[in-house]
């Protein structure tokens, strides 16, 4: 994440750090993650219990309903049992509406409770089956739910807030614990999932997510809509699904790169945003190959609140970056780098974000020291020191 313009990146890492800092020393369990023996730290700002089930792949069936301000449908969530004969799992909740809990293999109903609710959210506690609850057991449970109409990770928008006023506008603001708002997961950044998605939209708009898009197809019982589909293999945390529909169009950056934005901004979206294949070629020599397959940028409306969210796939940046000279580019080098820190190695809980965009900004400044030279890295970096100064003076050290 790239703060706005007007918010020093370390005051974002003070005040998440101090919304999440524990009181004591978070409980450690070792469980098995793909083969690994794995030292798993309870993360304080979920209710879920992924120490016992943890999720390694998830699929989502969802329709954006825009009159109702609604995502409606299903996620499939496949679980693999760490601990043996716990009855429960419990999954991140906040608003959601929860019809029905399934066993996906045999179709049965599972029985759930909605827990108390606290600044977390209220917690979905699933009652497993018998034969779940055995260790190294795999499980597809199927929720299915809609959004609440106060979603914290959604922002829906009339057609009067987006650039060309003729369609509404919906996006996802997940990081940090928002995602619990948009779907039944474990919402911490310890758990690492794929996931698959089809999403509905109107016809004349277009659906992007945090993944690699795989086409649309016609909805199969409403001809007003379409159908897109998409796929993210690299496993990545809840808080890095990111969901976008609008009127969109897009231009080629180059061979794995497009930028996406509405029509009245596109282009001068793709003249600020020219140097991205040679930023992440810059990127790929310094710390190893890209993974992700695509790198996409998208320009949203200007209620966007961040300078840019490092959306796997499909980056998110503020159309206050569209300065005519390329002079504001360079947050997309930060974007990119978190392709390595941060999307690709996580923090495990939210005590420690800085992590995530400690390492990112350093290596954001090896990139533009390539490209622009060292004195340009440099410079960055008194800018930066600078800003720490006035932050721990303002914040406290």
């Amino acid at each position: 994440m790239r703060s706005g313009l007007l918010i020093s990146p370390l005051r974002l890492v003070t005040t998440s750090l101090r919304l999440f800092q524990p009181t004591a020393r978070s409980p450690s369990v070792v469980i098995n993650v793909r083969g690994v023996a794995t030292m798993f730290q309870q993360d304080k700002s979920s209710l879920s219990n992924a120490a016992v089930y943890r999720c390694s792949s998830l699929h989502l069936n969802l329709e954006v309903d825009f009159q109702r301000k609604v995502l409606a449908g299903f996620v499939d969530l496949t679980v693999k049992t760490h601990q043996q004969d716990v009855e429960e799992m419990v999954l991140d909740n906040r608003g959601l509406q929860i019809k029905a809990v399934k066993d996906k293999s045999s179709g049965k109903d599972l029985p759930f409770t909605i827990q108390e609710e606290n600044f977390l959210g209220a917690g979905i506690a699933i009652k497993m089956p018998v034969e779940a609850k055995q260790i190294g057991k795999e499980t597809c449970v199927r929720v299915m739910y809609e959004t609440g109409t106060n979603a914290t990770a959604l922002q829906w928008l009339s057609s009067e807030q987006t650039a060309g006023k003729r369609h509404p506008f919906l996006f996802t603001q997940c990081q940090a614990i928002h995602a619990r708002s948009m779907l039944p997961c474990q919402d911490t950044p310890s758990v690492k999932a794929s996931y698959t998605a089809e999403v509905s939209v109107p016809s004349d708009l277009v659906a992007l997510m945090s993944a690699v898009g795989s086409g649309s197809k016609a909805h199969p019982d409403d001809g007003t809509k379409k159908v897109y589909l998409f796929e993210q293999k690299v496993p990545i945390p809840s808080y890095l699904i990111a969901l976008v529909a609008g009127d969109l169009e897009s231009r080629k950056l180059g061979e794995r790169s497009d930028v996406w934005a509405e029509r009245e901004v596109v282009e001068k979206a793709a003249y600020e945003f020219a140097e991205t294949e040679q930023m992440l070629s810059t990127a790929e020599s310094l710390v190893g190959p890209y993974v992700w397959g695509r790198y996409d940028l998208l320009v949203l409306p200007p209620s966007f609140p961040y300078g840019g969210m490092e959306n796997p796939c499909l980056t998110f940046v503020t159309p206050t970056l569209l300065a005519g000279d390329r002079s504001m580019a360079g947050v997309v080098a930060h974007e990119i780098s978190h392709s390595w820190t941060g999307n690709l190695v996580t923090n495990h809980t939210w005590e420690h974000f800085w992590l995530n965009e400690g390492f990112t900004t350093f290596l954001e400044r090896k990139i533009k020291g390539r490209m622009y030279g060292e004195s340009f890295r440099h410079f960055s970096f008194i800018g930066g020191w600078k800003a720490l100064q006035d932050s721990v003076s303002r914040f406290g050290g």
